[in-house]
């Protein structure tokens, strides 16, 4: 039996910040069924939405957020979110992470933060790393990480269910005591016990028989959340991103929001442009842009 003050399932953003906070309270188990920097995080590519600009604003960045809910927001949610934007980046920053720069025109040298722009934004306010932020964010995470002695990683162990006292048989109301654990390195189930169990294992993208999620995706902690008798909602929000550039012999992987928002365009194989027939927003960059972005793409 392994015990610990925390546990954490999952390994990318949610996981690794969240081991990172509680680290000063006690000791910190994280665990992840492939290796430390396999996560979603890891594979993610536009950037990261936050009001860094003069030129923007909180009312800005919330009434763009809304109106791409169509409705489904709570607007108290997205004023909080949106609100607290800019601290959660200088945080990020703090622990290590190197956002792309750019020279600020006639300014003798001086750097400003790279600003990309994306779908459903009216501003430039999308931060990132290149096109490889969520790597980059993994890479500040995970040394940050590796600084804390009271956090210890178990690579290649996969969760398999929540242990409740329900489950044992314990009187009075029912709470997550750990998790049962398999280490694939020794083929063997373990026992992990700790008083506060966090669920960050990604969603389930994978299950699907087309997507492009990566593997790693398949709603382990969603099943395991709800065998243990936690209510689950919202099932229907699964992503699936909208370009996918597909060959028949190789593996599809997604092409970047970044490309739409630089002004990339959907067209029908007689070269037609269709989205308009869906959605007023119009992409007016130069066609260029696009054939630099996916040739970028497939020597990756």
């Amino acid at each position: 039996m392994k015990q610990f003050d925390f546990l954490v399932l999952g390994s990318g953003i949610a996981g690794l910040c969240f081991a990172l906070k509680v680290a000063p309270r006690g000791r910190v188990a994280i665990v992840t069924k492939k290796d430390r920097a396999e996560s979603n995080t890891n594979y993610a590519q536009g950037g990261i939405a936050a009001v860094t600009s003069k030129e923007d604003s909180f009312e800005l960045h919330v009434r763009d957020t809304l109106t791409a809910g169509a409705g489904l927001c709570k607007e108290e949610i997205v004023r909080t979110i949106v609100s607290e934007g800019p601290a959660r980046i200088a945080e990020l920053i703090e622990l290590g992470m190197q956002f792309s720069e750019r020279e600020i025109p006639a300014s003798h040298g001086a750097r400003e933060l790279d600003l990309g722009r994306e779908g459903g934004h009216s501003k430039r306010r999308i931060l990132h790393a290149k096109d490889v932020t969520g790597r980059e964010i993994e890479r500040a995470l995970l040394d940050a990480v590796s600084r804390q002695p009271k956090i210890v990683m178990f690579e290649n162990h996969i969760a398999i269910d929540l242990i409740t006292s329900q489950k044992l048989g314990y009187v009075g109301e029912n709470r997550c005591l750990g998790a049962y654990v398999f280490d694939k390195n020794n083929n063997a189930v373990e026992t992990f016990v700790a008083a506060t169990t966090l669920l960050a294992t990604g969603g389930c993208g994978k299950v699907y028989l087309y997507t492009t999620n990566p593997d790693i995706a398949t709603g382990d902690g969603v099943a395991m959340a709800y065998r243990a008798g936690a209510p689950v909602a919202n099932l229907e929000f699964v992503q699936f991103h909208p370009t996918c550039l597909y060959h028949p012999k190789a593996k599809s992987f997604l092409v970047s929001e970044a490309v739409r928002g630089e002004g990339g365009v959907l067209m029908s194989l007689d070269g037609q442009e269709f989205m308009n027939d869906y959605h007023p927003l119009k992409s007016l960059a130069p066609r260029d842009i696009v054939a630099r972005a996916i040739d970028s793409e497939m020597k990756k």
